[in-house]
């Protein structure tokens, strides 16, 4: 039994939940995947997977050696990496997460530069706007908005997201055009809550015109903890949201939302990338990381 490829299987087959799928990114038969677990197992004289019909589940067992498994699996590739390193090509699989509207707008269109200058670099992609622990979860870097709240990580800036108040025609068309914050508020308007991942509450908002200094949180009855579907609910009419102009823009040029208090401002939203510090870090995170500061954060602030 090769040991390495047993363990690739096993760590695939969690991952996917499924033989066929794990057989399917392998480029491996399903008997071959599944005769590679079952050596496994014999090796180690433990079950490690739950098998029925229906579907595949992790036991106890399974579960710990899994995490085990993956910083193994992780440390190989870090070797492959070095090696590639000093061949000054990167190559290997990185797992990174980022916000879904960062992701769909920003990130995944810049993708094909990044492919093509390192084509051995294989991105597993989470796409949230979730809390994710870098550690625990075993994710290279995270890139994520606001002010890091993680002292044990590493952020480099990306740079800041214009932030604005929007409404959809119909809703102000309902309801009227709020000329201060405080009106959001109040009984005559609605706003869109966005869940903290951190608190689970929705979000307040500081916005400041001058001297003068407004918190509003916007009277809500529904709050959603996804950008996407934020956007969504603001285009539906359900309310006003505060959103970046990056994900504003191409919808106020269609006129399916509109801009609300220009003479108010809100605080630019920073935007970091983030991992966990390393003396060895690999040579494609690193690559990755300059990459993303290179051509996302200057796309990212604009």
């Amino acid at each position: 039994m090769d040991r390495f490829d047993a363990m690739q299987a096993f760590a695939r087959v969690v991952e996917t939940g499924s033989f066929t799928r794990a057989a399917e990114t392998l480029r491996l038969s399903r008997t071959t995947v599944t005769q590679l677990v079952q050596q496994l197992e014999a090796r180690l004289r433990v079950r490690l997977l739950h098998r029925t019909t229906r579907r595949v589940s992790v036991t106890a067992e399974g579960a710990a050696c899994y995490e085990r498994v993956v910083r193994l699996l992780a440390d190989l590739e870090d070797v492959e990496g070095g090696l590639a390193e000093a061949a000054a090509q990167p190559r290997g699989r990185l797992r990174i997460d980022v916000p879904s509207p960062f992701a769909r707008l920003l990130l995944v269109p810049a993708l094909p530069a990044f492919h093509a200058r390192y084509p051995d670099i294989r991105l597993d992609i989470g796409v949230s706007d979730r809390e994710v622990d870098v550690i625990a979860d075993n994710v290279d870097c995270v890139i994520r908005g606001g002010i890091p709240a993680d002292p044990a990580l590493v952020a480099r800036p990306l740079g800041t997201l214009g932030i604005g108040f929007h409404a959809s025609p119909a809703y102000l068309q309902q309801h009227g055009t709020p000329t201060h914050p405080r009106q959001l508020d109040g009984p005559d308007h609605h706003a869109v809550g966005f869940l903290s991942p951190r608190s689970g509450r929705a979000r307040v908002f500081v916005a400041r015109r001058g001297d003068e200094q407004v918190e509003v949180q916007g009277r809500h009855w529904v709050a959603l903890d996804d950008g996407n579907a934020y956007l969504a609910a603001g285009l539906a009419g359900l309310g006003v949201v505060v959103l970046p102009d990056y994900m504003t823009a191409a919808h106020v040029a269609r006129g399916e939302l509109v801009p609300l208090l220009p003479d108010w401002q809100l605080p630019a939203m920073p935007m970091h990338v983030m991992f966990p510090p390393n003396r060895h870090m690999s040579h494609r995170l690193r690559v990755f990381i300059d990459w993303v500061v290179d051509v996302l954060g200057p796309a990212d602030a604009a």
